[in-house]
């Protein structure tokens, strides 16, 4: 049962910058969930002989042991250690990506009130490429900073200390949205200003409100907040 929603309370004139997650957060997470929980599975099972329950339980272990580390995100990491070209599979199932509601509306809301607004992902670089050929979302940003490029994951503290050296915004000023409750986390840590969880990354699953952040469901609840 979810929690009860914690609705944002702030204004945007206390707002400079804006960063947001990709997947889950602007982009449906369906598509992430089916590709690595289903579809991969069912490609290794065919390569290697086993069924595809055999296949997709040695996987999500697998997973499990780099969660919330660069590896989880690395194509070329999961390529050579599952003997399948991941940047390849992913294209043949890029039909599956698709915006969440009210994003882009969100996007050139914020723009229209003059926000600095950045794409701050875990997602690698290939990953990223595929998805904005798909969904043509680069240009409403001002700059994207994948994990790779920072050197460690957003679950991380530090990851935000040095996206700060990086993209020089006021943490006082800067709001962060994501679907991963661990990144909020961390960047509550670190100090950020205001931190908005997304409750419902995928279409399939139902709203999961945050017990300990402000959430929305989609991003139109944050136009003229």
């Amino acid at each position: 049962m979810s929690p009860p929603q914690i609705k944002p309370e702030f204004s945007w004139s206390a707002v400079d910058t804006v960063l947001l997650d990709m997947d889950g957060t602007l982009l449906d997470k369906y598509f992430d969930d089916h590709f690595w929980e289903e579809y991969v599975p069912k490609i290794f099972a065919q390569e290697n002989g086993i069924s595809d329950q055999e296949a997709r339980k040695e996987l999500l272990q697998r997973y499990q042991r780099v969660e919330s580390t660069l590896q989880w995100t690395d194509l070329d990491y999961w390529s050579e250690q599952l003997g399948l070209d991941i940047p390849e599979l992913k294209c043949k199932v890029d039909h599956l990506i698709q915006v969440h509601p009210y994003v882009v509306d969100f996007l050139d809301y914020i723009k229209s009130i003059n926000k600095t607004v950045h794409l701050v992902t875990n997602a690698h670089s290939k990953t990223l490429d595929i998805k904005l050929r798909k969904t043509a979302l680069g240009s409403h940003f001002d700059r994207i900073v994948c994990s790779e490029e920072i050197g460690c994951a957003k679950e991380q503290p530090e990851f935000w200390t040095r996206l700060q050296d990086l993209l020089q915004f006021d943490r006082d000023r800067t709001l962060l949205a994501d679907d991963t409750a661990k990144v909020l986390h961390a960047a509550k840590q670190y100090g950020m200003g205001f931190l908005i969880f997304v409750a419902r990354p995928s279409s399939r699953l139902p709203v999961q409100h945050s017990a300990d952040f402000p959430s929305v469901v989609f991003f139109n609840e944050l136009i003229h907040q």
